[in-house]
């Protein structure tokens, strides 16, 4: 019988003791937040960043009830270099170190390409991909300096598959896998890791907000076990790629679907 419900969140194994885990865009529901929770459940130092104050004040309340103590929280818009270079800086200087860099900021949205406006393409590509870059950068003159580090990014299979609507958002994901690739071979011999995740359909409230219902139940209706994934599912292969268990892992893209071939 095929598993139609959420499985049970498995228990934190220690993958990351003693490292410090930035996760951007965390705040809130969906995959960042969620990791940032399997994180702190594997025994990482967390620190979480969001452009939403309040959000992310609310987000640090709720880790701190599970992370050995309260995260470090720093505010920041991915398009803004000088907001990314104080983030990579201000964990740096709270934490001593940055281990683990997790790049999850990125905006969607449906238009067709018919009707797509340069606002609405630059707007997407700018956060999801150009953000993934200024985060990378950044977080990688620390870590290179260092000779160690892992980063995961964010990606998507609308990166591989094609879907209407999503000229835009489809872009930035294949970009944010290429520069995964690429940007792993520019680093692989100063001790740092990069891979990428690539998210079927995660079901949260803020891609609730941003889609429409009629897509997300046809996406759902798509998947293997007929129902979009928890993002816990998508956190803990996250930890996985950031934790020594992936050590020989560099310039991957790991599918994290259940669709029909």
């Amino acid at each position: 019988m095929v598993p139609t419900s959420t499985p049970t969140t498995p228990r934190g194994h220690g993958l990351l003791d003693g490292k410090t885990v930035l996760v951007t865009a965390a705040a809130g529901t969906g995959i960042g937040f969620a990791t940032a929770i399997r994180c702190a459940q594997e025994g990482a130092r967390v620190a979480v960043s969001d452009v939403h104050e309040r959000r992310l004040g609310e987000a640090a309340q709720r880790l701190a009830a599970i992370a050995k103590q309260p995260p470090l929280t720093v505010l920041c818009d991915v398009t803004v270099e000088s907001q990314v270079q104080h983030m990579i800086d201000a964990v740096v200087e709270g934490y001593g170190q940055l281990d683990v860099l997790v790049n999850n900021a990125g905006l969607g949205g449906e238009a067709s390409i018919l009707e797509m406006t340069d606002e609405q393409w630059g707007r997407v590509l700018d956060v999801t991909l150009n953000g993934t870059f200024r985060c990378m950068r950044a977080a990688l003159r620390h870590m290179t300096d260092r000779g160690s580090g892992v980063i995961v990014n964010n990606a998507s299979v609308v990166g591989w598959r094609a879907q209407a609507g999503q000229s835009h958002y489809a872009a930035a994901k294949a970009g944010v896998m290429a520069l995964t690739r690429c940007a792993a071979m520019d680093v692989a011999h100063d001790g740092v890791r990069i891979n990428a995740v690539a998210p079927s359909i995660a079901m949260h409230e803020h891609l609730v907000k941003a889609s429409s219902p009629e897509l997300l139940e046809d996406l759902a209706a798509r998947e293997a076990y007929g129902r979009a994934a928890d993002p816990a599912e998508v956190a803990t292969v996250i930890a996985f790629l950031a934790s020594d268990y992936s050590s020989y892992m560099t310039g991957e893209i790991v599918s994290v679907s259940a669709q029909h071939p």
